[in-house]
């Protein structure tokens, strides 16, 4: 009785939008199993400003609100230039590949990223091509999956002192269950509501530091010299605004591609494109987004740093450790329920907009992408089966996010730079090069697939020097690299003309 009354507004907030959750996707149930179009892509008949905000708070997800946001505590302001890296990927997104990619998949009736490499490079050799993208997208989600989990888990930990096995429990089956029953439609919508809660609570948690301290000058003074441990031991000093004082640039710049170039590769975006009902919500889309998502980065992305200005010396030293906890931590000493409850809601809206995103991807690609292929079946058991494949999933990701082998950043970095590795030559290659061929996007995405697990565990962290190598950089580099070669060597390999003038209406 004593908890709840202690944190009744906290559980109140956050269990009047668990509840809107499941109360999407069970309004939505019976228009997603209409058929597979209304499961995979809601028929693409979704407005461009819920594609626009779902987009958004897919984008920015829990690793955003706490890994990243947290990861200033350790690196200080200077972090905070990843906010705009991911803006300039997100309007690279938005204008080089949204208006093609929503065109070119109606013109081949297209449902995933895997299908539409197998309809565009149509040849002997599609298949082999869809069923290896699907694998590709089975094993870089894992690891996303297990940061976006393992951030709300530390945030429920932290505020309302829920064990963190069952923290983790909570976000994954929940949003497990409304994407199961609403399928493409009641992510759409739900990530839409969880984008206007999350603009807001980006806004509100950014002023926290600043009301803590007592106004703009005091913290900026109480941050400009610490005697803060880094991780090391060492006093902070003045690292924490001094311009790459605690964190090279090579760093930043390695994670903000790795995680920025997921909006123009990883299909938990990309699929939205295919779900805009017309141009008009599309040029809505190609402008708000990237507002959306800049405002949002320029509140979180340095929020850690400030929090010097909240905490003890010990507790620095506790926090420092752990910088997944950061987030949690400063609502905790804030010390205001309704603020926690808001905020709680927020952080659970960022973990559920992105997992969402993930499971539907991860249904499609296993049944339609991988047994489908292999074991054609009739159309009215394959959505029954993907939620199947759905449910199966969350139970493995739920085991690994029991023992993390990593930060929520380095976790989501690493899967970016797959899917970025992987994907993007064949996704540009497939919506722009008329030259571009089967085996140029196979080879591509074997090419960064192996790069990024060879990168990462072979030299980055096994030889001085290399440790702020981020895998992306050596990975998308000789990917891209071969599929241009590739496709330019197999130039007999390239689809007929006629399916050419299909694909790109002329």
């Amino acid at each position: 009785m004593e908890y709840l009354q202690e944190n009744f507004f906290v559980l109140f907030l956050t269990l009047l939008y668990v509840g809107g959750c499941l109360y999407v996707g069970w309004y939505f149930k019976q228009r997603a199993s209409a058929g597979v179009a209304d499961y995979y892509v809601a028929k693409r008949q979704i407005p461009g400003w819920v594609v626009s905000l779902a987009f958004f708070s897919t984008s920015a997800s829990t690793n955003t609100y706490i890994g990243q946001a947290g990861k200033s505590f350790q690196f200080g302001l200077s972090w905070a230039w990843m906010g705009f890296i991911w803006t300039i990927f997100c309007i690279i997104s938005w204008q080089l590949l949204g208006p093609r990619m929503r065109t070119q998949t109606a013109r081949l009736q297209s449902y995933t990223i895997p299908d539409y490499f197998h309809l565009r490079y149509q040849s002997d050799l599609a298949k082999g091509i869809r069923i290896l993208s699907a694998f590709i997208i089975l094993f870089a989600t894992a690891w996303y999956m297990v940061g976006i989990a393992k951030g709300c888990a530390n945030v429920l930990e932290t505020v309302l002192d829920v064990p963190y096995a069952w923290g983790a429990f909570a976000i994954i089956f929940i949003t497990c269950a409304y994407t199961i029953w609403g399928g493409m439609y009641s992510v759409l919508w739900t990530d839409a509501i969880q984008g206007i809660i999350m603009f807001g609570v980006a806004i509100l948690m950014l002023m926290l530091p600043f009301i803590f301290a007592g106004g703009t000058e005091e913290l900026m003074t109480r941050i400009a010299e610490v005697e803060h441990p880094t991780r090391s031991g060492e006093p902070m000093g003045n690292g924490l605004v001094t311009f790459g004082g605690l964190v090279s640039f090579l760093y930043i710049l390695g994670i903000g591609l790795s995680i920025g170039m997921k909006q123009i590769s990883e299909p938990k975006n990309l699929i939205r494109f295919y779900s805009i009902d017309n141009a008009k919500s599309m040029r809505f889309a190609m402008i708000w987004t990237p507002v959306f998502l800049g405002v949002s980065l320029v509140c979180v992305m340095g929020l850690g740093a400030l929090v010097h200005g909240m905490v003890t010396q010990e507790e620095a030293a506790y926090l420092i450790q752990d910088t997944d906890k950061v987030v949690g931590f400063m609502l905790d000493k804030f010390d205001n329920k309704i603020v926690s409850g808001i905020c709680v809601a927020g952080l659970f809206a960022a973990g559920m907009s992105s997992l969402a995103s993930v499971i539907i991807i991860i249904g499609t690609a296993f049944v339609k992408d991988i047994w489908h292929v292999l074991r054609p079946m009739p159309e009215e058991r394959i959505i029954p089966r993907t939620k199947w494949a759905m449910l199966g999933y969350c139970g493995l990701v739920f085991v690994l996010t029991l023992y993390p082998i990593a930060g929520i950043v380095e976790l989501t970095a690493f899967a970016g730079a797959v899917f970025a590795a992987s994907f993007f030559p064949a996704i540009f290659g497939g919506l722009y090069l008329r030259w571009g061929t089967d085996l140029g996007a196979l080879a591509s995405m074997v090419v960064g697939m192996f790069t990024n697990v060879i990168w990462r565990f072979g030299f980055r962290f096994n030889y001085a020097g290399l440790q702020d190598v981020h895998e992306i950089i050596p990975a998308f580099l000789l990917s891209l690299l071969t599929y241009l070669v590739v496709s330019k060597m197999t130039q007999g390999r390239r689809p007929e003309v006629a399916h050419l003038r299909k694909v790109f209406g002329a």
